[in-house]
């Protein structure tokens, strides 16, 4: 029994380098058949997100904001590589913006005629004016990227132009409230460039408006109105 049981061990033990040997390679081409392949049709950066400070420009002299003033985007861009390297693209896309300015302008309504008025006083205890606008951007992309890492720089040009589709102006008083809604004497259209630059997760964003906010407002002392629209913030980009 004793024999038995050492000639058993002994064979095991002379056997086991030759398993060794037939599944270490079995191993090693499982581990490689995991390693990351370069995708050579691969896109990027096609969702977006900003969100941005916005500072009113060409303004009247007593114009002034009276609080954080926020601006926000959000859509979809398609890449389209221009190289082999898809490292130079172009995107087109669609998106949302929302625009929330907190200022001194106060806007009243009477039938079909509006009128402006700037508070000096800040009588108000709140006033804002609210847009929001469909928008399609025109981008040309440069990047140092490939399919396998995320982490990048970038620099992103764009043009891009914006329909209002909903506007709300209101101020609250301490007894009262005065709401204007679909304003015609805003620009409908909006057209303006930006610029997006940073390395992975963060991108310092600009975008210029180069149409004014109002087409055909004025004071009542029949100054008119130009606001011109500076956001400054960060863009975030998704594949």
């Amino acid at each position: 029994m004793t024999m038995r049981f050492i000639f058993s061990l002994l064979f095991f033990l002379s056997a086991f380098p030759l398993l060794a040997q037939v599944t270490q390679p079995e191993q090693e081409i499982e581990k490689d058949s995991l390693a990351p392949l370069v995708d050579s049709k691969y896109r990027e950066d096609q969702f977006y997100a900003s969100i941005a400070y916005i500072l009113v420009q060409d303004a009247p002299a007593a114009f002034a904001k009276n609080s954080l003033s926020t601006g926000l985007t959000a859509g979809f861009l398609r890449d389209m590589p221009v190289n082999k390297a898809r490292n130079r693209s172009v995107a087109v896309g669609l998106g949302y913006s929302y625009n929330n300015i907190k200022q001194n302008l106060l806007i009243a309504e009477t039938g079909d005629t509006r009128s402006y008025t700037i508070d000096e006083a800040d009588t108000f205890d709140k006033n804002k004016l609210v847009l929001h606008y469909l928008e399609l951007p025109l981008e040309l992309r440069w990047r140092n990227s490939d399919s396998i890492s995320h982490k990048f720089w970038r620099v992103y040009a764009g043009f891009k132009v914006s329909y209002l589709f909903a506007s709300k102006s209101q101020t609250d008083f301490a007894d009262n409230s005065v709401k204007v809604t679909g304003n015609d004497d805003l620009n409908k259209i909006m057209y303006g460039t930006y610029l997006s630059v940073g390395w992975n997760t963060w991108n310092l964003y600009a975008y210029y408006g180069l149409n004014p906010i109002f087409k055909s407002a004025t004071l009542d002392t029949g100054q008119k109105i130009n606001f011109n629209s500076l956001n400054l913030g960060l863009m975030f980009y998704i594949l």
